[in-house]
This record gives structure tokens, C-alpha cells and sequence, in this order.
């Protein structure tokens, strides 16, 4: 992979369907995208639309191998020049600020190349974007040079209005798109 590889992470949020959008401006703008889907991003939507719009093979579990004999998991975090978790729940960033390996998404993280970006985009409820431990989580991942993008407020899909939502697809795909010139 060259310096126009993403990986884009979606995590279990009413908002996954939101990054097939995200998927398809990032292919359009001519980066390789290459999708990893959390087990519960799954229940949201299907790894198909991913699959179509990126035009590579999408990775739901840790064990999923391409050809040859290298981990898929290891192959994308040598490889990327931007990990970008759009949604990013509370969960993933709370795992990722522990250093938790224990799904194909969190150990990419882990293992991500030195000269590649973290941009997270999250999407959760407001109460727990603004709980302390999320708070501590978010400020761990910002000392360690992740940036984060949103969350912006509105109208939330637990019928709460406040800070939580998914920032605009639009948005981030310019912000990625900036991060990588």
C-alpha cells in the first residue's frame, strides 16, 4: 500500500450505515479503503455495501486472511497511512486507549505503523461522550497524537437531542483527505 491507504474502522453505532457514504467519497477521492468491521458494526449493517464501495475485501475478524502468509491484521497496519474509525464508540475508544487487542480493528491499532494517522470520529450518546472515564479515554488518545472529529450535536437515535451525533461524512472525508496531503 502507498500513502493513499486508509483503513476505515466502523464500530457498533446506529451511525455505521453512515460510512458506506464515508467509504464511497474516500474511493472516489482515489484512496484505497479498506474497511474493518467490530462484530457489533455488523448488527448494524452488512460488510456488502463496504465490499461494493471500496472495492476490496472488507475484514470482520480477527482470522480473516487474504492470500499469502502475512496476518491481515498486521498486513493493513504496516501498510496504512490513516487508521480512521468512523464511528468510533465508547467501547472502541476506551479499548484503544487501554491497549486492547481482542478483535481484528483494536489489534490494527495496536500494531499501526509509526508514520501513520489516527483520526476518530465518534458517535454515541451524549451522557456517555461526556462521562468522565470517556473524557479520560479521549484525552489518553489525544496525548498519543490521535485526532478526533465530532461528535457534533442534534437530534441522537435514543431520542435524546444534545452532543453525540456522527460528525457530517462530508466532513471527515475532507479532514482525512487533508491529513494525507
Amino acid at each position: 500500500m502507498s500513502a493513499k491507504n486508509i483503513v476505515l474502522g466502523v464500530t457498533g453505532s446506529i451511525a455505521a450505515h453512515k460510512a458506506a457514504d464515508l467509504a464511497s467519497l474516500l474511493t472516489k477521492q482515489g484512496f484505497a479503503v479498506h474497511v474493518v468491521m467490530t462484530s457489533d458494526a455488523q448488527k448494524f449493517i452488512t460488510p456488502v455495501p463496504f465490499q461494493t464501495l471500496s472495492r476490496n475485501p472488507v475484514v470482520t475478524g480477527l482470522y480473516d486472511s487474504e492470500q499469502g502468509w502475512q496476518p491481515t491484521h498486521i498486513k493493513l497496519a504496516d501498510e496504512a497511512a490513516l487508521l480512521l474509525i468512523a464511528p468510533a464508540t465508547a467501547n472502541v475508544i476506551a479499548k484503544l486507549a487501554q491497549g486492547l487487542a481482542d478483535d481484528a480493528l483494536s489489534c490494527i491499532a495496536l500494531a499501526l505503523n509509526a508514520q501513520a494517522k489516527l483520526l476518530i470520529a465518534p458517535a454515541m450518546n451524549g451522557k456517555m461522550w461526556e462521562h468522565p472515564a470517556t473524557q479520560a479515554n479521549v484525552a489518553v488518545l489525544k496525548s498519543r497524537g490521535a485526532e478526533f472529529i465530532g461528535p457534533e450535536k442534534g437530534l441522537l437515535s435514543c431520542g435524546y437531542e444534545g452532543i453525540g451525533r456522527l460528525w457530517p461524512v462530508e466532513q471527515i472525508a475532507a479532514r482525512a483527505a487533508a491529513l494525507l496531503v
